[in-house]
């Protein structure tokens, strides 16, 4: 099964690539405008924290935000491009609410230079992606088992921001 096969619809219908592209655009966007209000911050104030051993070379979280944001589009894809009615509807805005606490966390975490601000933010994004996977799985289990990395790495990400909040 090629990539296309993946993301046709229930009806066989092909992709609705403007819809695809447009998800993961959504997301992306998420990512990119907090990086940008914060890059400052994160050049300047984020180096002076102290840090746990655990912490990841920096140049690894572009790459992996990146990748997390393209799954997160085409689990919305899927979700989006079903026929669920409520049940969509209802998914759609879990999803868009995981998606401002996501980007509500940069915007705490290194624009306000709030480290348990972050923790707080980012205790809650835990638990709403955990009901954005629930809710997606109601209706297509690919697009919450594209979720899974996501969880994963918000997970890891709780607790190095625990940590920066007991080191600092």
């Amino acid at each position: 099964m090629n990539v296309t096969e993946t993301l046709r619809g229930g009806d066989g219908e092909g992709v609705d690539w403007t819809l695809l592209v447009g998800s993961v655009l959504v997301c992306q966007l998420a990512g990119i405008v907090p990086s940008i209000l914060t890059a400052d911050e994160v050049a300047t104030w984020y180096p002076t924290l102290a840090k746990p051993a655990f912490t990841p070379p920096s140049w690894l979280f572009g790459p992996v935000w990146t990748t997390l944001y393209l799954l997160m589009g085409v689990a919305l894809y899927l979700v989006w491009q079903s026929d669920e009615g409520r049940l969509r509807t209802v998914a759609l805005g879990v999803f868009g609410v995981q998606l401002v606490l996501n980007a509500a966390w940069t915007l705490t975490f290194f624009g306000a230079q709030a480290i348990f601000g972050g923790l707080v933010v980012i205790l809650v994004l835990l638990a709403t992606i955990l009901a954005t996977m629930a809710a997606f799985a109601r209706i297509d289990r690919r697009a919450t088992a594209l979720l899974v990395p996501y969880l994963l790495w918000v997970g890891f990400a709780t607790a190095l921001n625990y940590e920066l909040w007991r080191l600092n």
